[in-house]
């Protein structure tokens, strides 16, 4: 039976992870730079998904609500930015 198109995507998204997280133990990073750079990832997936739903939306008061989480999203963002130190933040 043919696999459908979101379990191969699902099935993408989880290698993909798998080789992040191998990639992040041969750098040697510490936990916490590892758990920062798990935030990060949440935040922009969520950024995107809020993007996509904000590009999408027909009704101004949702609008309205996904224009503010963005701005959140990136306040968010900015402030994890400006705490890390990692060498895979590309502002330090």
């Amino acid at each position: 039976m043919a696999r459908g198109w979101e379990s191969k995507s699902v099935e993408a998204q989880i290698e993909s992870a798998d080789a992040g997280d191998n990639a992040r133990r041969k750098t040697g990073l510490t936990a916490t730079q590892i758990e920062m750079l798990r935030k990060k990832e949440s935040l922009l997936l969520s950024r995107a998904r809020v993007l996509r739903e904000l590009n999408e939306s027909r009704n101004p008061r949702y609008k309205k609500l996904l224009t503010d989480a963005l701005a959140d999203l990136d306040k968010k963002l900015s402030e994890l930015d400006q705490g890390d130190s990692s060498p895979f933040n590309p502002a330090s």
